[in-house]
């Protein structure tokens, strides 16, 4: 599904969809005052001229408001999804149409994203959102900003540059084993596989590429964890916004926004009953917090387990139980990944659930639940009930029910967050992109975060949508406050 002539490349997987997915981007738009405002605001002015975007982030329709935002505050804009299974393909259809063009006649932006990708298929598309026509007609440059959603667009720069300085990039035996005795994932292969290739085409394309980008805004906690251990290594190419520790973010998305399309992803995945099940939350920061209230107003009994003692004291404070995963691993109906982390769930874990429990992800990466392991298990068998949802049968003729393939669930199996909350989101992820783009020279490589009334900007421009109405401060309460009356009304250390 290529284009030609003055088209702009795309790969999709249906661009008849493309109306659809207007119908509906129309609809969010209506749910999105923050993006909305922002065009608004900057349209004339158009801050973003000159800025190159290569986006990795989930290709839902709430992410197209996000593109042609962009778009109208005058960036240059080409797309990839952040995961192989959460691309809604009318959405990337109508991005690639573009607003105002037909299947015929395409007059979008370049979006290289699908739901089913293999990872190679994923990485290729990373690749082209990356490869930027270069000015002279022949061969690619890059961008000039990244907005990255889990890091792996940052990733691929940062080590294609590092295998080029290097001159060589590692070499893995069948077992994904390198010549240091490091294991590598079947998916890091993968990229290991294209940086072989591109070296050997061009031995300086990704070096190129990171010199030529003035800074990357990110989306997510374990993206941002990435940058702050690049940052702390040295290796950091370029400066970076942290737009997930932004309050409008962490606390609405991961809060909210779980809150909300965890039951959907369960309930589209499964039609199982919540209500009197005992579920299991694997991590009590924003997003598990969200999930133990989504599965509690479902009717859940639901349990946490943590690593962390004040999050334990949290989770038992609002009247959770807090146990470790082998005390309720044999007698839970769900279990929900949120950690972050790695090796969560296991595939002993798996082996001794009862008969067709649940089992989903909603951390950003898919190695909180052991796939590999369980499909090493000798007999098991994988059978595939719908997209995105598998029953594994153990040869004791048990089984578990396994979403998204360890994968975001609430993306996979459903349609994501609300357009609302994305608002919030991306409404930071807009400010980031002028904060950088437009006052490069005062950032250094490494990781910031918005200042706190940029932060209540993004909140005031929500209030209106619904109804609320804030009680100002009188000038003598302000005095005594020692702060402005307009805000920014509490300090940057202040724990919403």
């Amino acid at each position: 599904m290529s284009s030609a002539d003055q088209r702009p490349p795309f790969k999709v997987a249906d661009i008849s969809l493309a109306d659809f997915g207007r119908r509906e981007i129309e609809l969010a738009e209506h749910e999105m005052p923050g993006l909305m405002a922002m065009r608004a605001e900057y349209g004339r002015s158009r801050p973003l001229t000159g800025a190159k975007v290569t986006g990795s982030l989930h290709m839902t329709v709430q992410t197209a408001v996000l593109i042609e935002t962009l778009v109208s505050l005058g960036a240059e804009v080409r797309w990839a999804s952040c995961n192989i299974f959460s691309t809604q393909d009318h959405a990337a259809a109508a991005v690639a149409v573009g607003p105002d063009g037909t299947p015929d006649d395409p007059r979008g932006i370049p979006v290289f994203a699908w739901k089913g990708e293999t990872l190679a298929e994923y990485w290729w598309c990373t690749e082209q959102a990356l490869s930027w026509p270069s000015a002279s007609g022949e061969g690619h440059s890059g961008p000039n900003m990244l907005l990255d959603d889990g890091g792996d667009a940052t990733l691929l720069v940062h080590k294609g540059a590092e295998y080029e300085a290097a001159g060589a990039v590692p070499a893995v035996d069948e077992d994904g084993i390198d010549g240091d005795g490091l294991v590598h994932s079947e998916e890091f292969q993968v990229v290991l596989s294209l940086l072989r290739r591109s070296l050997e085409e061009d031995p300086q394309r990704w070096t190129r590429i990171g010199q030529g980008i003035m800074g990357v805004t990110e989306e997510t906690t374990t993206g941002v964890h990435r940058l702050y251990e690049m940052v702390e290594r040295g290796e950091m190419l370029f400066p970076a916004i942290n737009v997930n520790d932004s309050v409008t973010k962490s606390k609405f998305d991961n809060l909210y926004g779980c809150r909300h399309s965890l039951v959907d992803g369960i309930n589209r995945a499964t039609d199982v009953m919540i209500g009197g099940k005992v579920a299991v939350i694997c991590g009590f920061g924003d997003v598990g917090k969200g999930c133990a209230e989504s599965l509690r107003g479902q009717g859940a009994r639901v349990v946490v387990t943590e690593i962390d003692p004040i999050c334990a004291l949290q989770a038992a404070m609002q009247g959770y139980e807090v146990r470790t995963l082998d005390e309720v691993v044999e007698t839970a109906d769900i279990f929900v990944t949120a950690t972050g982390n790695r090796d969560i769930v296991t595939a002993d874990h798996m082996a001794r659930m009862k008969h067709q429990a649940i089992v989903g992800n909603i951390g950003h990466f898919d190695n909180e639940i052991d796939i590999a392991g369980l499909a090493r298990i000798p007999g098991i068998e994988r059978v595939n009930i719908k997209p995105q949802v598998d029953k594994w049968v153990f040869p004791d003729g048990h089984a578990v029910i396994l979403l998204s393939e360890g994968r975001l669930l609430n993306l996979g199996n459903a349609t994501g967050h609300p357009s609302f909350v994305m608002s919030n989101s991306f409404t930071n992820q807009t400010i980031a992109q002028i904060e950088l783009f437009t006052k490069n020279d005062e950032y250094d490589k490494r990781v910031y975060v918005l200042p706190k009334h940029l932060d209540e900007k993004v909140a005031r421009l929500h209030l209106d949508a619904l109804g609320v109405r804030l009680t100002r401060l009188t000038p003598e309460q302000a005095s005594y406050l020692g702060i402005p009356a307009d805000g920014p009304y509490k300090p940057d250390h202040y724990r919403y």
